[in-house]
């Protein structure tokens, strides 16, 4: 039986504050009423932040100009600019729901492996108590037989 191992996911925020000048923003040359604006991250999102993002930002209402994506340490978003305001709040909304869930999923991870360290401990006690029965015996048959 081998030993399965879950990872400690880590939480991700929007880099603040940063340099607007700095944030490069592109029309976008398939969609030409879009933007590509290229958001700063804290740090680089592992695996399962960006696999729970992805699930939590396709899952939303608001799909319908819009499109994020993680490379490396930024949030791509590509979108028009109407009401530009309100998809940042939104892009906030899915980062922190993103976070609650990988702290959700942490918790869980850090149960699972407390469960197994038990179950390992007891398999050994139970092993020690044996051990200790079968010297008993042993014992006992020396003196008694």
């Amino acid at each position: 039986m081998g030993l399965v191992v879950k990872e400690i996911a880590k939480k991700v925020e929007l880099l603040k504050p940063f340099d607007v000048d700095k944030i490069d923003i592109k029309r976008d040359s398939y969609f030409h009423s879009a933007y590509i604006i290229n958001l700063p991250l804290d740090s680089m999102p592992d695996h399962i932040w960006r696999y729970i993002f992805e699930t939590k930002w396709k899952s939303s209402r608001h799909l319908w100009d819009r499109k994020l994506f993680v490379i490396g340490d930024k949030l791509r978003l590509v979108t028009t600019a109407d009401d530009f305001g309100k998809k940042l709040d939104w892009i906030e909304q899915i980062i922190r729901e993103t976070n609650q869930a990988i702290q959700e999923y942490t918790h869980a991870v850090q149960k699972e492996e407390e469960r197994r360290i038990k179950e390992e401990i007891d398999k050994q006690t139970l092993w020690e108590e044996r051990v200790r029965v079968k010297t008993i015996k042993d014992i006992l048959r020396k003196v008694f037989a």
